[in-house]
């Protein structure tokens, strides 16, 4: 199925958390001068106008990162992450455009490293291809992003931050997800992996942090932040789960989680929850 087109949640509550992962976690790792590989499982396009149809249909946005955009008292370790918000934008007069998860790295990264992006539905391939044709660290396939995977582990660079957040809008894909995990830590243990998934009432959703923890890792980190509670039906929250965590991961996350939920709650059941496993 290739019904799923991310446009209709960009900015919403799940890419705010996923987002911030990912922005701190690349920081992080940039601080080495050895050179680094991007790869992005299921990258969409890159990058979503909040005012076309796909967007305004749900507005999901605007109980997400429309919450935060104006604040001026986020902390610190959200600096990053708001300002490449700001930058896609032009200004912070007014919020047009949210960025993906391809040019949240792409603004991150450095001229010297790497960005393999898999994308599968067609429109959203010819907007992703559009969108970093000019980009000569970027490497774009119309391909399976679990396929593509296998192919580049391990990295030439020995240094790789691997994105996985596919629609899970069959459930074949909650499986898929532990697959390529084990795979992955077979073909590149030393690598740091991110897999996003959201928190719904299905069996499937339930049961897959339980199978993400237990996969073979060593060193992980589990974030989840749900802004209602299960009863409201539909998603009411996301996890992220890393493997391998940069150090500062926890704390900055600790430091930055409470507030995000009192702003991004949608009920008195928000909350946020952080697991850890080999950290110590």
């Amino acid at each position: 199925m290739l019904s799923y087109r991310h446009g209709f949640h960009a900015g919403n509550h799940a890419d705010v958390l996923k987002h911030l992962v990912q922005t701190l976690t690349l920081e992080h790792l940039i601080q080495k001068d050895k050179p680094l590989r991007y790869i992005d499982t299921h990258s969409a396009t890159g990058g979503y106008a909040l005012d076309d149809k796909l967007a305004q249909k749900t507005c999901e946005w605007q109980e997400g990162i429309g919450l935060l955009w104006e604040r001026g008292d986020l902390p610190e370790a959200m600096s990053g992450y708001m300002s490449i918000v700001t930058n896609f934008n032009g200004s912070k007069n007014r919020l047009k455009v949210y960025p993906g998860s391809p040019s949240i790295a792409a603004e991150v990264l450095r001229p010297y490293d790497k960005l393999a992006l898999f994308e599968l539905h067609p429109t959203d391939f010819r907007d992703l291809n559009r969108n970093f044709r000019k980009d000569h660290r970027v490497s774009a396939s119309h391909s399976d992003g679990f396929t593509g995977l296998k192919a580049l582990l391990p990295p030439i660079e020995r240094r790789a931050f691997v994105l996985i957040d596919p629609p899970y809008e069959v459930k074949e894909d909650y499986s898929t997800v532990v697959k390529a995990l084990k795979d992955a830590l077979q073909r590149f243990a030393t690598g740091v992996y991110a897999v996003w998934y959201p928190m719904l009432s299905s069996e499937y959703s339930r049961t897959l942090p339980k199978k993400l923890e237990n996969c073979g890792a060593a060193k992980w980190l589990h974030v989840t932040m749900q802004v209602k509670g299960p009863q409201a039906g539909g998603m009411f929250g996301s996890g992220m789960f890393v493997i391998n965590p940069t150090w500062l991961l926890e704390k900055q996350l600790r430091e930055t989680l409470p507030m995000i939920c009192k702003q991004l709650a949608q009920s008195p059941d928000a909350t946020f929850q952080i697991k850890t496993l080999g950290l110590d």
